[in-house]
């Protein structure tokens, strides 16, 4: 019998066919012969205790100028499907949570959610790496401006950023002189109302802000470096950053040797490392990318890897 995959997405009409990452996972349980239906947050609802989704079958193509088929959408449990994709974007916000919980129900009721909602919930991305000190750079979690500025003094050239950013926004680089410093705390905690993150800066984000995908609690062979454009701080794509696939390190597969267990008790089945250097600065589980182009540069099946490691973990129920 078919494994029924559902994905939970941004609209499909705005996907970046040469770099989405959550087409390269459709294409691989497509050609596994898997049926998908697709929702967005808005398809997801609780009837009477029991959760749904009004999902529409997909078909998925190797086309730019045809990528996707959508069917007329019905009501369907979704504790009908084997698996549920959670590939919905940040902002990670009061929607977002109660997606979780409706996804939570069905988990409740034998799908297998990816990732676990719970954890989607419970490890803020960048918080999450600081469970693993020995891999952190020096780092503060604060909405204190005496803190900060400490630690701004401290180390003089530091990274802050909202913890529930992506992509790089909101993101300050402050040099020992910048004459800024407590405008951009001002900012960045609405006046002492809101957490951010403190981070000592890291220079070797020159070579670039290396994305490491993890699959099961395994590392893929090769990383993506997000190199920063002239002038930038950040390595992020989505900030003009430029990316080269590269094999693993030695730092960088200890590093995911150190938060591996982590991953793999909380449900992680599914995310993506960002290292600095012999860094770890956050643990993107959200939706992490960054599949095409590691496979375009070493021919690499990252989106097949995660199918099996989800039909592994379906045979296993």
């Amino acid at each position: 019998m078919s494994i029924k995959v559902a994905i939970v997405m941004d609209p499909i009409e705005q996907v970046n066919y040469k770099k989405d990452s959550s087409l390269a996972m459709l294409w691989a349980a497509a050609d596994r012969g898997w049926e998908l239906y697709y929702l967005t947050l808005a398809d997801l609802y609780l009837a009477d205790g029991v959760a749904m989704g009004q999902a529409a079958p997909l078909t998925v193509f190797r086309d730019p100028s045809q990528f996707y088929q959508l069917e007329q959408a019905v009501a369907m449990k979704l504790s009908d499907f084997d698996v549920i994709l959670m590939r919905k974007d940040p902002p990670f916000d009061t929607e977002y949570i109660y997606a979780t919980y409706i996804l939570e129900r069905a988990e409740a009721s034998g799908t297998l959610v990816v990732n676990r909602p719970q954890s989607l919930r419970d490890c803020n991305e960048k918080v999450f790496a600081t469970e693993f000190p020995q891999c952190a750079p020096a780092h503060l979690v604060s909405r204190d401006s005496t803190l900060l500025r400490a630690f701004h003094q401290t180390h003089d050239d530091v990274i802050f950023k909202p913890l529930d950013g992506m992509g790089g926004s909101a993101i300050f680089r402050l040099k020992a002189d910048d004459p800024n410093v407590s405008v951009i705390i001002e900012t960045l905690t609405r006046y002492g109302q809101q957490q951010i993150m403190a981070q000592k800066y890291l220079p070797e984000i020159k070579e670039g802000d290396k994305r490491i995908l993890m699959i099961a609690g395994k590392p893929v062979d090769y990383c993506l470096a997000r190199l920063p454009a002239k002038g930038e701080t950040r390595g992020n794509l989505a900030a003009g950053g430029t990316g080269r696939a590269q094999p693993l390190t030695d730092r960088d597969r200890w590093i995911a040797d150190q938060v591996a267990p982590e991953l793999v008790r909380r449900g992680l089945l599914f995310a993506g490392l960002d290292v600095i250097g012999d860094y770890l600065t956050e643990i993107n589980i959200t939706s992490p990318t960054c599949i095409r182009e590691i496979d375009n540069a070493y021919g690499t099946d990252i989106g097949g890897q995660l199918m099996d490691a989800i039909a592994e973990k379906l045979a296993q129920r």
